[in-house]
């Protein structure tokens, strides 16, 4: 039985080998903790700065056991992970954070926006597609236009198709391989924000301030923290993301995406289980930025603050932008990250920048 708070020696285990996990292993190795990463991919960029790699299929017994006898706390960098992977691991007496169940939720749209609902979290009208005839009844029901996405898999923009007018029906659903979708009503929203939000094994909450998207080609490709927003607006995105975590009864950092309408309202687009893009500004906006804020969580630690000390406009770093590296380095309030992966392909994220200035 793991007993919290993990002393500094401990072990960490991450499910997955990108960015995410690399970052997430630097913030546990700068608090004394050593990481163990498992992933599919041989010479991941997490690996690199790990302790040791399992390289394994997630539904892989063996592996699983060997990070479970290994690891004080499991962790997941990514949501395509298996949600039974998690029940596995905690099968095998493994203490996983953040938990099978908000995983789980957060793989199918529908159930997604279900138990959002059910929390009183508004969200855009919505319907489940097994068929050509569940799209014509959304169509009935919604109007036209309305976005087409498979209820799992589908990142970046993948997966998604618009449905115009009733006859572009049959083509939106073979656009996305027939799979089980979804379909959502136009959210007619005035911009995207984001907030990235903790909580901590004794129920703390912390919560950073609210955050612009700005997505091109269905990849996010800046934010700009804090975002102006009136007070209603901020307050309500707040407890949006508070109410979220505890209906979830979550531990670590989990990014939750909206839509600010021009009256005021605040929609959830989705959650992600996991420390996000959006919140790559923390890493030199904010003292404590979301990584460590999510090792803190699964360890058992008191949360950091996270209010802002700058403001910063992230930009993401896409294919072949990365060859910039030599400009951005000499660029005074520039803080460059770069992921380490080996190849630079169209729209894959190498890396990005945070450029920073005083806040007003």
């Amino acid at each position: 039985m793991v007993t919290f708070p993990l002393p500094p020696g401990s072990t960490i285990g991450i499910l997955g080998g990108g960015q995410l996990g690399r970052m997430l292993a630097l913030a546990a190795a700068r608090l004394g903790f050593d990481v163990v990463i498992l992933t599919p991919q041989p010479d991941a960029p997490a690996s690199r700065v790990a302790v040791r790699t399992i390289v394994a299929e997630y539904d892989d017994i063996l592996a699983l056991a060997a990070l479970a006898e290994m690891a004080q706390v499991i962790t997941f960098e990514f949501e395509n992970v298996p949600a039974d992977t998690l029940r596995e691991l905690a099968r095998l007496g493994a203490a996983v954070a953040p938990n099978a169940r908000a995983l789980a939720i957060a793989q199918d749209r529908v159930e997604e926006k279900t138990f959002l609902n059910g929390a009183g979290i508004p969200t855009v009208p919505f319907a489940a597609v097994d068929s050509l005839a569940d799209l014509q009844a959304a169509l009935r029901r919604l109007g036209a236009p309305l976005l087409l996405k498979t209820r799992r898999g589908g990142y970046d923009g993948k997966g998604q198709a618009r449905v115009q007018r009733p006859d572009e029906a049959e083509p939106a659903l073979a656009a996305i391989g027939h799979h089980p979708a979804i379909a959502e009503a136009p959210a007619d929203y005035r911009r995207e924000v984001a907030v990235i939000a903790a909580r901590g094994r004794d129920g703390e909450i912390a919560l950073y301030p609210l955050t612009e998207s700005h997505h091109e080609n269905g990849i996010l490709r800046r934010t700009s923290a804090p975002a102006k927003a009136s007070p209603r607006v901020a307050g309500e995105a707040e407890r949006i993301a508070a109410t979220l975590l505890a209906a979830l009864d979550y531990v670590g950092v989990i990014g939750v995406e909206m839509f600010e309408r021009d009256d005021g309202r605040v929609l959830v687009n989705e959650f992600a289980p996991r420390v996000h893009n959006t919140g790559h500004w923390t890493l030199d906006g904010c003292e404590v930025d979301q990584f460590e804020q999510h090792i803190r969580a699964i360890a058992g630690w008191p949360l950091g603050p996270a209010h802002a000390l700058a403001h910063v406009e992230m930009t993401n770093l896409l294919g072949d932008e990365i060859n910039r590296w030599s400009r951005l380095v000499n660029e005074a309030e520039t803080r460059l990250w770069l992921y380490g992966k080996r190849e630079a392909r169209p729209g894959r994220k190498m890396g990005h920048v945070n450029r920073l200035r005083r806040l007003d």
